[in-house]
């Protein structure tokens, strides 16, 4: 599959979608809180985006039943959300997407819920800042796979481990569009590089070991050793110059 290269009026879709995508985040984190169920942060999330014009990337994908994924501590993406009400020392990674003039964005968080533990705190950190050394590389001219090799020595170096099944990805008038984005190492250099490109980047982080498993629902992917996950995302726009974050508010 070609990597897409979006033109002017395709890139100022995509930043409609992309600003839709990070609002809801930042609305979806105000409420986040002691008691409240997955369930009705999916609520809060779909009516959002619907009423901003726009329509869940995420309902109704491939079967997928909600318009949020709601992963809580060991859940590394695709969590279901349902009757599950959140508690104090909890984290919890939303991903979430908006579908609007024929393109999407995509962009996940993980939050706190009350006071968590100092492992909690760090492995989220590390999560995100794994994202912006990776975007450090996220220019024209550069080659795809120099951001998957920061991502992963910056996760490493703070003791933690990256998930090898899951993998970011293009995205535009498709949620999945080429190249496949991994967020550690391969062979290779990857393609290089250009403006127009619209990349979904998103480390996915264990605290303990790297594997993990799909559970009976089919969705929802949980670390083998019951440790910690974490997950942080954003649509990015590769430009001239430095890369535009479509899904950061």
């Amino acid at each position: 599959m070609a990597i897409t290269i979006k033109n002017k009026k395709q890139i100022e879709y995509m930043r409609i979608a992309g600003r839709i995508t990070g609002e809801v985040l930042n609305l979806l984190e105000s409420k986040v809180c002691e008691g409240i169920t997955t369930k009705e942060l999916d609520r809060i999330a779909e009516e959002y985006i619907r009423g901003q014009g726009a329509v869940p990337s995420f309902k109704g994908y491939s079967g997928f039943p909600a318009s949020i994924c709601t992963s809580v501590n060991e859940e590394v993406i695709h969590g279901i959300p349902g009757k599950r009400k959140l508690k104090n020392g909890d984290i919890i990674s939303i991903d979430v997407g908006a579908y609007i003039n024929g393109f999407h964005g995509d962009a996940a968080r993980t939050f706190v819920v009350g006071e968590v533990s100092l492992e909690a705190k760090k492995l989220i950190d590390v999560t995100r800042e794994s994202f912006f050394e990776g975007i450090k590389f996220a220019k024209s001219g550069n080659h795809l796979y120099e951001i998957s090799s920061a991502i992963q020595q910056y996760v490493e170096s703070n003791g933690f481990s990256i998930v090898r099944e899951y993998v970011g990805h293009g995205i535009g008038s498709d949620m999945h569009e080429a190249p496949q984005i991994p967020n550690y190492k391969t062979g290779g250099r990857g393609p290089r590089l250009c403006e127009g490109m619209t990349l979904a980047i998103e480390p996915m982080v264990n605290a303990g070991d790297c594997k993990v498993k799909v559970l009976a629902d089919k969705w929802t992917v949980v670390t083998k050793d019951k440790k910690l996950s974490a997950h942080y995302e954003n649509t990015v726009l590769i430009t001239g110059g430095e890369p535009e974050l479509l899904t950061f508010i």
